[in-house]
This record gives C-alpha cells, sequence and structure tokens, in this order.
C-alpha cells in the first residue's frame, strides 16, 4: 500500500461558510470571512499544507447560516497565495459541464495551474428543491456526477468532443484554451456508497471518504482500488479528519468533550435525520452517515473517527499509521484553524515526515533481505 518515498500530503477545509466544522454552540476563533480566509490561506502554506477545499452551500442549515460561492471563492484565495492548491466544490445541477470546464480552465490560467475542483453529488434534497433543482435518485445522482466527469475530461483535452448521455450532451465542441494542468485539471469526489466508490474507480482521480478507523479504513480503500485496477484506473485517497492537536492528550481529549458537551442538539439531530433519509435512498440501504453516533456528526464528515486527537506524537503515529493502509492525503478540519494550522506546521508535521523516513527505511531493509 504504502507509496516509495511518497509523502502523505494535506488538505484543509476553507471555511467559506459560517459556523465552522462542528455543529456546536463552543466559542470558535474561525471566521467565513474573506480576510479571515486570506490569512488561513497563507498560513496554510507556510505550514505545509498542499490544497484547500472549500465548501458549496446554496441554502442556510445545520450552523452554517452564511455561506460564500465555492468558484469564486476559491480563486479570490488562489489570488493571495502562491503555492497553494484550491479545490473548488461544484454540484451538477447548479453547474453544467459546460460552464465548470470553461471557468476552471479559465482560473487554471490565471493562477498557472493551482485549481481543482471536487464534484458533489448531493444529498440534501431540501436545497436542491429551494433552487429548483431536479433531485434524481441516489445512484442516479452518480451517474449524472460521472457523465459530469467525463464530460470535463472530454472537453479539457479533446477538440470536436461529442458526448450523448443521459444528462449531457456535446455536439463537435472545442474548448479553447484548454486548462495548463496536463492532462487535465485535478478531479476530486466523496462519498461512501457502493455507487460513489464505482464512479471514483472509473473517472475520479481523487476519492475523498468520511472519517473511520484505519481498519474499516483499509476495507474501502482496498475495494476501490482493485476495482480501479479492473478499470485500468488509478485513483488516490483522501480521508476527512478533524485535528485536536495540543501538548498533552488530556487538553486534546478536553477539547473534544467540550465540543460534544456544548451541541448544537437541534442542528445535529436534524442533520442526523436528513442523512439518514438521503442513505436509505441507496442501494445498500445506508449512507455515509449509517453508523454514526451523536457524537460523530457533530463534525459533519465523521472527523471525529479517525482519531487525530491528541499529542503531536499521537497524531503523527496514526498518520503514519493511515498512509500505511494507502491514504495519499489528510483533509483537516479545525475549531481554532489559524492557529492550530500553524501548530500542526511547527509540532505535527515534522514528527510524521521523520517517521515516513524510519518507515521507508524498514520498507527498503525488508525488500532486500526478502
Amino acid at each position: 500500500m504504502i507509496q516509495p518515498n511518497q509523502k502523505i500530503t494535506f488538505a484543509y477545509w476553507v471555511p467559506n461558510v459560517s459556523g465552522g466544522l462542528v455543529v456546536s454552540n463552543i466559542t470558535q476563533r474561525t471566521d467565513w470571512s474573506y480576510e479571515y480566509n486570506v490569512r488561513l490561506a497563507q498560513a496554510a502554506e507556510k505550514s505545509g499544507f498542499d490544497y484547500a477545499l472549500t465548501q458549496i452551500r446554496f441554502t442556510a442549515g445545520y450552523g452554517a447560516d452564511n455561506q460564500h460561492e465555492s468558484v469564486s471563492f476559491s480563486h479570490g484565495l488562489l489570488a493571495k497565495t502562491e503555492k497553494l492548491k484550491v479545490i473548488a466544490a461544484i454540484l451538477p445541477g447548479p453547474w453544467k459541464p459546460a460552464l465548470a470546464a470553461k471557468q476552471l480552465a479559465t482560473i487554471d490560467h490565471l493562477t498557472e495551474g493551482r485549481i481543482a475542483i471536487n464534484v458533489v453529488s448531493g444529498w440534501f434534497r431540501g436545497e436542491f428543491d429551494a433552487i429548483g433543482e431536479e433531485w434524481p435518485e441516489h445512484d442516479q445522482r452518480y451517474v449524472r456526477s460521472e457523465e459530469f466527469i467525463r464530460c470535463l475530461k472530454g472537453v479539457w483535452t479533446e477538440d470536436h468532443f461529442s458526448f450523448e448521455g443521459k444528462y449531457y450532451q456535446f455536439k463537435d465542441y472545442s474548448l479553447k484554451p484548454k486548462p495548463m494542468q496536463k492532462p487535465h485539471i485535478e478531479i476530486f469526489q466523496g462519498g461512501s456508497s457502493r455507487a460513489a466508490r464505482d464512479m471514483a474507480s472509473r473517472v475520479s482521480d481523487w476519492y475523498f471518504t468520511n472519517g473511520n478507523t484505519t481498519e474499516e479504513l483499509k476495507k474501502q480503500i482496498d475495494d476501490i482500488r482493485e476495482k480501479a485496477k479492473l478499470n485500468g484506473h488509478k485513483v488516490k485517497i483522501g480521508v476527512n479528519a478533524f485535528i485536536i492537536a495540543r501538548d498533552t492528550e488530556e487538553e486534546a481529549q478536553a477539547v473534544l468533550q467540550e465540543i460534544v458537551d456544548k451541541a448544537n442538539i437541534q442542528a445535529v439531530n436534524a442533520f442526523g435525520n436528513a442523512t439518514r433519509e438521503a442513505g436509505a435512498s441507496t442501494t445498500e440501504g445506508e449512507g455515509n452517515w449509517a453508523k454514526s453516533t451523536f457524537e460523530d456528526l457533530v463534525q459533519y464528515n465523521d472527523g471525529f473517527k479517525t482519531n487525530l486527537i491528541g499529542t503531536p506524537q499521537q497524531i503523527a503515529e496514526r498518520i503514519v499509521a493511515l498512509k500505511s493502509v494507502g491514504v495519499d492525503l489528510v483533509l483537516s478540519g479545525f475549531l481554532h484553524f489559524i492557529e492550530e494550522v500553524e501548530y500542526f506546521g511547527q509540532k505535527v508535521l515534522p514528527l510524521i515526515r521523520e517517521l515516513e523516513v524510519k518507515q521507508q527505511q524498514q520498507l527498503t531493509i525488508q525488500a532486500k533481505s526478502a
């Protein structure tokens, strides 16, 4: 599973919506404003983060009363940074592939190849109903997303592109200029259902999964990569994690407990009900959050489950363990973003790099003795 000499990479959730990354009334020194997010992006870039992921919301809900649009906000952050790659979340439905392809190709040129896309198939029907968008049943949303991705790839890599799908059609279309990135702009997606994993195994460059234990993540990763191999495709894996790094384990656990104790109970329960309704429509009858407890749902994407909560040494060891089962990227959330991103870069990341070197040395020794 471990890629020789390949370092695990890090992304952070951009707080471009209000409320932070936990559904809790705990005090947070995190803000959804552009000014705060520029400072955060610059701090993350200096602290060793490779990617930032913007969120897409069209309506208020679960504490996110205000939301900046993802693509324009991503471009705004790229304009104020030098190395960071920003992943813009896009919903098929509100966006059409022709617009997304053109929009992102232009940003790619303006930022010298630092834009990426996260194709979000959608799980919250109320949002789509509110803006008058079609809401296909669960597996059909992934059919639509797969067509969306195939169209993006075609438009970005071919001239005279034609496509005849259920949701999208192109006829002899040539996009000029094409993106700077080759073969195309990086494409991310999320989801834990069978339909989501199968789509990733066919068309996506990156697959985001919800937080989970190392053992459960290994099952998902092995499944996706076996399917991808059969399809002649390769996909990298990112896992969601809410990181609470403190000087002592007691301090870190106390922060977690305070987040849960001050949870917005009404909002968490509403979120849980919506996700269960969405999960019931999947082929397997359960979705991303089917096995999530109340505590898990306080962090949107099961970030507590990944257990990156403790001292810098504990967190570094757990991240290297994630790498050993095939995780390529950790998608990170924090309570107080700027301070904690900087702490992570200063205290945790150097330990991770040291452990990676030791891990690689052990693999080399094992290979020589085999």
